[in-house]
């Protein structure tokens, strides 16, 4: 069926039609734009951009092991960085002795040991605001004067290799040290052994030339870099230390204490321990 159409000419809108039309597409484009600057504004608050510990305030402090002298310091500077509010004063020491200060009521806001023992010691005195997280582990390693003069291969050698440094047996190395030792069967003449209150300590016992070997960890060996050799644990032998952080209860600055472990367990603080050679959690 054949539908007419009307081929009438429209007449043209005079002047003043044109200049409400014009009125109208302005209004529009401009809602349109607040739309699209709402729409982009609502998009940013759904989908933030957050960085860990972001606000943070206040001083934070933290005992840690020893092997986290160069590790966490960087992370201090990026935390502090990113928090301008909040400062972090570190006590690196020995694990053992850290967890005997802390139980002793010395002030610490958070706590990063090398061993989960000692940790497990200022939980047991209900001094943990939540149980401890591992944010780290680590290897043992032998380390030599430069050029191995003593021409050590392995652990056996160390029984007739000269001075030995090791850790004191109340710091995590030393303990370890010890386990390794005794996996391997193998027994350092006392008179041949020198020890350290910690694991820098007793790096320093060779690079200082003060002793021929040392048991270290790795990252302690890295950060050494030319001024020992190293000879590899195999894993038969070797331990892996497993390192705990924590919030203490009394802390005075809960809040960024938090904010500190969470950025060590984050993705900044990640980053910088793998760079410095600890394992994954």
């Amino acid at each position: 069926m054949h539908v007419p159409t009307d081929r009438r000419a429209r007449p043209s809108p005079g002047p003043a039609g044109r200049a409400v039309a014009v009125v109208a597409a302005l209004a529009f484009a401009m809602v349109g734009c607040s739309s699209d600057d709402s729409e982009a504004s609502s998009g940013s608050s759904a989908n933030p951009t957050t960085t860990t510990g972001s606000s943070a305030t206040g001083a934070v402090t933290v005992s840690a092991a020893a092997s986290l002298t160069e590790a966490f310091t960087t992370i201090k500077d990026d935390f502090t960085k990113a928090n301008p509010k909040a400062s972090v004063t570190i006590n690196f020491g020995s694990s053992g002795q850290l967890a005997t200060q802390i139980r002793s009521g010395a002030p610490a806001d958070v706590a990063a040991f090398a061993d989960q023992a000692p940790m497990a010691t200022v939980g047991d005195a209900n001094l943990l605001a939540a149980p401890a997280r591992v944010f780290a582990r680590n290897q043992l390693t032998i380390v030599t004067k430069p050029g191995n003069p003593r021409g050590i291969k392995g652990l056996a050698d160390l029984a007739t290799a000269g001075t030995i440094s090791l850790c004191a047996q109340t710091a995590p190395c030393g303990k370890f040290a010890d386990q390794a030792l005794q996996s391997a069967g193998l027994t350092i003449p006392t008179g041949s052994v020198t020890r350290g209150p910690d694991v820098k300590a007793t790096l320093s016992a060779v690079t200082e030339g003060d002793a021929d070997a040392a048991i270290v960890y790795v990252t302690d060996a890295t950060v050494a870099g030319k001024a020992v050799g190293t000879v590899a644990i195999p894993e038969a032998h070797n331990v892996v230390a497993s390192y705990p952080i924590a919030v203490i209860k009394a802390s005075d600055n809960p809040k960024a204490a938090q904010a500190f472990e969470d950025w060590v367990l984050g993705p900044e603080g990640q980053a910088v321990l793998r760079a410095a050679g600890f394992m994954a959690p």
